[in-house]
């Protein structure tokens, strides 16, 4: 049960990398955030940035801009929208991002409460997790994965409502949790739960569309800023297209062949989940999606460890896959470091890291989160064989 007594130590080591990672920012803090500073110090975030570039420093409606709203689901636009009124005008950037850090590290810790309920033997691997540590305030990441978590943990204690309200939430705070629709309905599809799919569906769509569709409907050019970026972005930062580039690979067509690539990637998984001789958990497979999504997506963001690591911790299912975990972490750390460095030369600092070899850290990411990915994927199909004979 969530209500379930937190330990002291649990709760302790929480707070004390949540800190970590508070006081890993605070030189940015204090600094204003100036650049290429705020790169040279891997300490750069999007929170104070977008106070002023967005309009919420005069209260600015977040969607009201057609050209510049905030590019991010209405939970997050509409939660700093309001935490624009209780901004004090005096040091209105640093306050802005003290609100949100505090909240940052409520649902950061309220997520490491339910890691520990799903998976409470590795309960230690996320909050201590260092590429969590280091990335803990870059965006507004941990307000979705809090509601991600709790869709996950009651759709695997067959709480289907509660599970489709918070999956509606979270896909209404960030996009991504929307591909664990896929494992989702193959779940149901395997349990012969059809009908329940069907609401399971409903309910999601209904609670995104009432966060969602008034919004569409008086600021629709603000709403549809967030997709159409998305959908016109060529390879960004991170991603395995721009890595490609900075070595001289380039991938013409990207906006055909990344949807094609990723269309057969989940027919792919389907057909994976399927194979499974037992019936997985949500828990168990909705690492794989967002892998998916994440691994060959145009960008990625150095937060985007914050969706993996909880997900990849609830998949874990023995202590020998943790050698795989740690590398992985590994190489995220690096390209974590790699990302700023390289950010700092290409903002114009005297020293940095130049673009082959940030190409190299962002590959190399990729090798970690693949590999991780192949040993779990692995490790699930004996077990599920070895159950069913």
């Amino acid at each position: 049960m969530l209500t379930k007594t937190v330990s002291k130590s649990f709760a302790g080591i929480v707070l004390i990398c949540a800190l970590l990672s508070l006081f890993k920012f605070n030189h940015c803090r204090v600094n204003d955030w100036q650049s290429p500073d705020n790169y040279v110090h891997a300490c750069y975030t999007d929170i104070p940035a977008l106070f002023s570039e967005r309009g919420l420093d005069t209260n600015s409606f977040a969607y009201l801009s057609p050209t510049n709203s905030i590019e991010y689901p209405p939970v997050i636009g509409l939660g700093n929208w309001l935490i624009s009124f209780i901004t004090p005008a005096e040091n209105a950037h640093r306050f802005f991002f003290d609100i949100n850090a505090l909240l940052i590290i409520i649902f950061f810790f309220l997520s490491a409460v339910i890691v520990s309920r799903i998976k409470p033997e590795y309960q230690y691997l996320f909050p201590a997790a260092p590429a969590v540590i280091a990335s803990l305030f870059i965006n507004w990441d941990m307000w979705a994965v809090i509601s991600t978590l709790l869709a996950i943990y009651y759709f695997d204690k067959n709480k289907y409502e509660m599970s489709a309200i918070w999956l509606g939430v979270s896909i209404a705070t960030k996009f991504f949790p929307s591909v664990l629709l896929l494992p989702i309905a193959v779940i149901f599809y395997r349990k012969r739960q059809i009908k329940t799919a069907m609401q399971y569906l409903f309910t999601t769509f209904i609670i995104w569309g009432a966060i969602n569709i008034p919004i569409a409907l008086i600021y629709f050019d603000g709403w549809w800023r967030f997709f159409k970026l998305n959908l016109e972005r060529g390879e960004d930062f991170g991603s395995i297209w721009y890595g490609l580039s900075l070595l001289d690979f380039k991938i013409s067509n990207l906006n055909l062949i990344y949807p094609a690539l990723t269309v057969l990637l989940f027919a792919l998984l389907t057909y994976y989940l399927f194979k499974l001789k037992q019936i997985p958990t949500l828990a168990t497979v909705a690492l794989f999606a967002v892998v998916i999504f994440t691994t060959f997506s145009k960008v990625y963001s150095p937060q985007y460890v914050l969706w993996l690591t909880p997900l990849a911790v609830i998949a874990l299912s023995n202590r020998k896959q943790q050698i795989s975990f740690w590398f992985w972490q590994a190489t995220e750390i690096i390209y974590h470091l790699a990302i700023w460095q390289y950010l700092a030369l290409f903002t114009g600092a005297k020293f940095g890291l130049p673009a082959a070899q940030y190409a190299g850290a962002s590959l190399l990411r990729v090798v970690g989160i693949l590999f991780f990915t192949y040993v779990l994927m692995r490790d699930l199909t004996s077990s599920s064989t070895a159950k069913k004979d």
